[in-house]
């Protein structure tokens, strides 16, 4: 065994930027005017970046004309849409910190994100399939059924308004209840601040500022408030574009939510950040949707978790769309098996594809494949981190850097760390040590090049009659049956054993398979003690928004069922 240890910083050719996000992107704008910004086919708008940078300023001078300014915290509760956008830049143009809520929220969900990020101002559509955002938000806020300039909540003190807008109405006037502000009224407010006080505002900022609010997944109990800034997102995005070689040229179909740092940062701002296109193909994943953007945009680029590339590639009308345009996008987001990393690039004809990986604490990016990487470590690794980023892999219990091959848990510290998490500083002092290092929770290991692998999660480690076992590694395999479309594998308690390992596995369409079949196919494969002794075939897996498989809520579900003898 080497004795080098796993720890590894990457410098870079390109400095770091030092401006924020309004200074940076009044930059593109000059250089790229006329160059398309944004395409939401859903709304059938189009913006280039001369329009999207007037519409963005009447935005926020009309914020800071309804009474928001530097500091204020402001929640935005919808899907992916135009007006997503122009919050996320005009908050930023202005400081207000921009809160992202998931759109699947339910109401005790939707409360306490707007309870623990104290947010002021609230903007929400009304509603999106079965989600009556407009009827939730009266429920926990009756202030709402009267009028009122703000509100004067007792479950919410901070809160003063709430905005409702409809993307599919241009017009933006109608409001459910009396108390509810609109879209349009937040525009007319625009007339009371000069252009020249917006700017006086904007060079006000500063690079580490605090930006933004987003929430911790959530695979695990309840979420927690990342506090990001100017300086971790933007660097992030802009290091992310120069990874995929990507420029003023290439238009990004962003299936992805906004809500989440893959879509507001690697998607959104990463456009931006460079001069790129943003295509947004639905409101809500929609695989014919991504499929039809693509080819009717001649996007050059996709992004995705591997779910989604799983339902694109499976979608029954997949070989009628022309895919020729694409070149490069990311997958991540959750462990990307090499069998499907092959079939997006050959069937997707996206043969520059990236594997990368991260967490929100991180602005979310840590590590990312390159172009010119080896197949092998395309689709085996996460890449090397990005540039002006450290990382090493410590021991479990011990916290020393472990040496080269050796598992352990990932560390990350450098400019994309997070700020902490907000109002809970016990919190942020459990996940980021002293010398500012981030333990991410996540286990793997480092090459001598710097090249991770990860092999699982800390908390979702196996241990079976004293045997570690990794998740990762067994999903991993199983992807390599033929019939396996999706996995997901994890621990549930035994008696004897400590835990045993149950597989949840999804069959290609068409399929059928027996549990006898897969351990069989397992039979001196894998280790006799990591052959799933439970294995459950399903049509769908519990999921975050964004596309994470919750084994949490996988556990719970298998120990009722095993519970009852099922």
């Amino acid at each position: 065994m080497s004795t080098a240890k796993s720890y590894f910083h990457r410098g870079g050719d390109v400095p770091l930027l030092g401006a924020t996000i309004p200074e940076h992107f009044a930059g593109i704008v000059s250089r790229f005017p006329d160059h398309e910004a944004v395409v939401s086919l859903p709304q059938n708008k189009r913006l280039t970046y001369e329009q999207l940078s007037a519409a963005v300023d009447e935005l926020a001078r009309g914020l800071l004309g309804s009474g928001f300014n530097k500091g204020d915290r402001i929640g935005v509760w919808s899907t992916d849409n135009l007006e997503w956008l122009l919050l996320q830049m005009a908050t930023a143009r202005i400081g207000v910190v921009l809160v992202n809520i998931n759109p699947a929220n339910r109401l005790r969900e939707l409360a306490y994100s707007l309870e623990r990020s104290e947010v002021h101002g609230l903007f929400a559509i009304p509603a999106f399939r079965s989600s009556n955002y407009a009827a939730m938000l009266v429920e926990l806020l009756p202030e709402l059924k009267k009028e009122g300039a703000e509100l004067q909540s007792k479950a919410l003190p901070n809160l003063r308004r709430v905005v409702v807008y409809d993307p599919a109405d241009p017009m933006n006037t109608v409001r459910p209840q009396p108390g509810f502000g609109v879209w349009a009224e937040i525009l007319a407010s625009a007339g009371k601040v000069p252009i020249h006080e917006l700017d006086e505002v904007t060079a006000s900022l500063d690079r580490d500022d605090p930006i933004n609010i987003q929430y911790t997944s959530g695979t695990t109990g309840f979420p927690k408030a990342v506090v990001l800034s100017h300086h971790n997102i933007l660097n992030n995005a802009y290091f992310a574009a120069q990874a995929m070689h990507f420029g003023e040229n290439d238009r990004l179909c962003v299936p992805v939510p906004f809500y989440h740092c893959f879509g507001m940062v690697l998607a959104n701002l990463l456009c931006l950040s460079v001069g790129a296109c943003i295509v947004i193909p639905s409101e809500h994943f929609d695989p014919p949707s991504v499929l039809h953007a693509i080819e009717t945009e001649r996007c050059s680029a996709v992004h995705g978790v591997p779910t989604m590339f799983v339902a694109e590639l499976e979608n029954p009308d997949f070989s009628k769309y022309d895919l020729s345009s694409l070149r490069t996008g990311i997958m991540a987001g959750a462990p990307c098996p090499p069998p499907l990393m092959k079939r997006v690039m050959e069937d997707m004809h996206c043969g520059e594809i990236l594997i990368g990986y991260g967490e929100t604490e991180a602005s979310p990016l840590t590590h990312l494949t390159t172009r010119d990487d080896s197949m092998e470590r395309r689709t085996d690794t996460v890449g090397r981190n990005l540039p002006h980023q450290e990382v090493k892999i410590v021991d479990i219990e011990s916290g020393a850097t472990v040496a080269l091959g050796e598992i352990g848990e990932i560390c990350f510290r450098g400019y994309h760390i997070m700020h902490g998490y907000f109002g809970q500083p016990d919190k942020t002092a459990e996940t980021i040590d002293r010398n500012g290092w981030l333990y991410s929770g996540d286990l793997g290991t480092m090459d001598a090049d710097g090249y991770v692998r990860i092999t699982g999660r800390r908390k979702e480690m196996i241990i079976r009659g004293g045997e570690n076992i990794y998740p990762a590694e067994i999903e991993e395999f199983l992807f390599t049956h033929p019939k396996v479309a999706q996995v997901a594998v994890f621990g549930i308690p035994d008696e004897f054993y400590g835990e045993q390992v149950m597989a949840w596995i999804q069959l290609h369409k068409g399929q059928t398979a027996t549990e006898q079949e897969m351990q069989e196919y397992c039979k001196d494969r894998i280790a006799h003690f990591k052959i799933p002794k439970h294995i459950w075939f399903v049509d769908e897996f519990p999921m975050t928004v964004t596309g994470k498989l919750q084994k949490f809520r996988m556990r719970e579900m298998a120990m009722e069922k095993l519970k009852q003898g099922a």
